[in-house]
């Protein structure tokens, strides 16, 4: 009854439902804010990935425009510009949450982190911003505008541009009030220590995404390019440089990109002319071979195009290739059979002959030059002094004229290994089982020689866990425990891989890095 008095045992209880509502209340209050912080550590950990992941594009990126500067120094600048705003950037933003959380005692106890006294001091003086408060607009403007101007010379980036303008907008903001408040306030102001710090990491986060997409379009786009079939050019392969008259022709016509998947939909040709019948020509393995005779001496035009579907659309590749007739050899032949450049450390296997001189009437020098049998040789060029290697051929005609060539070829060492997992390399996402089981090796990609190399060690390291050295291909019981520790999406490392190669008498360069992205 609303009148009704109520006992001594009644009022306690209801002050107790005061006291434990009460209770509910401050507990949600440290829940959110424990919220808050475990958002912003999982948001730092996938900082630490995407910047492993960006570091190893621009390595990439950094390792083309070297070998091939006309194709990629273009876009390595481009990139370049990105990574110089990107970094600058989200150093500041790390300066200041480190400002934020000094004078803590535990940056990672967030139940403390509800008051916003700090950026309410460092940024704002009333409605007005104070010094840094601009400051911080003005690099979030720098950043913004510096990524759209890079990206205003290419329609493909439209969509990053749009993406940058938004997720960095600084304009006004109207609240569900209908006051139009300053986007600095609107954030940041009166926000608890622990929500404006997790904002700033999310700030990292989009500055690193930004970068990753900038990448990738980069690069697909550059891919998209080189296997385009506009891209195309066709090459004419010859057992010999010079035919005699009466010979049969045995060269064939194939793409520069070899691929045994490539083959043209239809073939138009002429020889000097004349259209080629079927007989006179075949599709093999991705080449159009040719079979006909090589007519009177002198120079012989191959001409006409192949034609690809592309997209359902025919693409037309132009042929437009020669070979020369003659009477009898004036120049020797010299071709390495895998490269067009020798390595040091490996036996590298050359072809030598003389277009219509007999193997055993021709004779080859060079320093490291060894001959195997008939035409076939190895060189080994680890002691030679300098980038160059003179190949001398003298061979004998059949009325004992002497005739000889020469050739040089360039030296270059062995490439960099790269670091695998279950053949993988780079950056490799991985459930914590399967990286138990895994082997670690090394292998050199894209390169003609077959050298499989041998992991003798290594070392690995879980983020938050000391630096293990482990003996042999396979992780070790306390490799093992360390990885057990690792949190769902942690950046496993493994580097300073030791690997030998067999029949190499050189020490090979260091091993790239393997990363590990965690999956559960």
């Amino acid at each position: 009854m609303a009148g009704a008095k109520l006992s001594a045992r009644q009022k306690m209880i209801n002050l107790m439902y005061l006291i434990f509502i009460a209770m509910l209340a401050l507990n949600m209050s440290k829940e959110v804010l424990s919220a808050f912080g475990l958002m912003n550590e999982r948001l730092t950990e996938s900082n630490e990935a995407a910047t492993t992941r960006n570091k190893a594009f621009m390595d990439g990126l950094a390792e083309k425009a070297k070998d091939q500067p006309a194709k990629y120094k273009p876009l390595k600048d481009k990139a370049d510009q990105i990574s110089s705003l990107s970094d600058g950037f989200n150093s500041y933003l790390e300066e200041i949450k480190s400002k934020m959380t000094a004078s803590l005692d535990d940056p990672q106890d967030y139940e403390i982190m509800d008051r916003p006294d700090f950026l309410d001091d460092e940024f704002f003086t009333g409605e007005k911003l104070k010094d840094e408060g601009q400051r911080f607009l003005d690099e979030i403007t720098k950043f913004r505008d510096g990524v759209v101007k890079v990206l205003s010379d290419g329609s493909k980036y439209n969509d990053i541009s749009n993406a940058v303008k938004k997720k960095f907008s600084t304009e006004p903001i109207t609240d569900r009030d209908g006051n139009v408040r300053s986007w600095l306030i609107y954030h940041y102001r009166e926000f608890p220590l622990v929500a404006s710090l997790t904002k700033m990491t999310q700030l990292q986060a989009d500055i690193k995404t930004t970068q990753s997409e900038v990448l990738g379009v980069m690069l697909q786009g550059k891919l998209t390019s080189e296997v385009s079939m506009t891209n195309y050019m066709t090459l004419l392969e010859t057992s010999k440089s010079a035919y005699f008259n009466g010979e049969q022709f045995d060269g064939q016509i194939v793409l520069g990109r070899k691929d045994d998947t490539t083959k043209p939909n239809s073939v138009e040709l002429t020889l000097d002319g004349r259209p080629l019948s079927d007989s006179e020509y075949s599709i093999e393995k991705g080449k159009v071979k040719l079979n006909f005779g090589t007519g009177n001496p002198g120079e012989h035009k191959i001409e006409g195009k192949l034609i690809f579907m592309e997209d359902g659309v025919p693409t037309e590749v132009l042929v437009d290739q020669s070979f020369v007739t003659v009477p009898k050899p004036n120049s020797a032949t010299i071709s390495a059979d895998k490269m067009n450049v020798v390595y040091r450390g490996v036996k590298n296997p050359m072809t030598i002959s003389f277009a219509g001189i007999s193997d055993n009437n021709v004779k080859a020098t060079a320093a490291g030059l060894i001959r195997i049998k008939k035409s076939k040789y190895i060189i080994d060029v680890t002691k030679v002094k300098g980038r160059e290697v003179t190949i001398n051929v003298t061979g004998i005609l059949p009325g004992g004229e002497r005739v000889s060539d020469g050739a040089k070829f360039r030296i270059k060492d062995l490439p960099r290994p790269t670091g695998t997992l279950r053949g993988e390399s780079g950056l490799i996402k991985m459930q914590r089982k399967s990286l138990e089981i895994s082997t670690i090796g090394a292998k050199f990609e894209d390169f003609d020689f077959e050298l499989p190399l041998n992991v003798k060690g290594f070392k690995f390291k879980v983020p938050g866990q000391p630096t293990i050295n482990v003996s042999g291909n396979k992780l070790n019981s306390r490799a093992k425990s360390a990885l057990r520790k690792a949190k769902r999406g942690s950046a496993v490392q493994i580097f300073n891989i030791e690997a030998k190669a067999k029949g190499v008498s050189i020490i090979l360069k260091k091993v790239s890095p393997v990363f590990i992205e965690l999956t559960n």
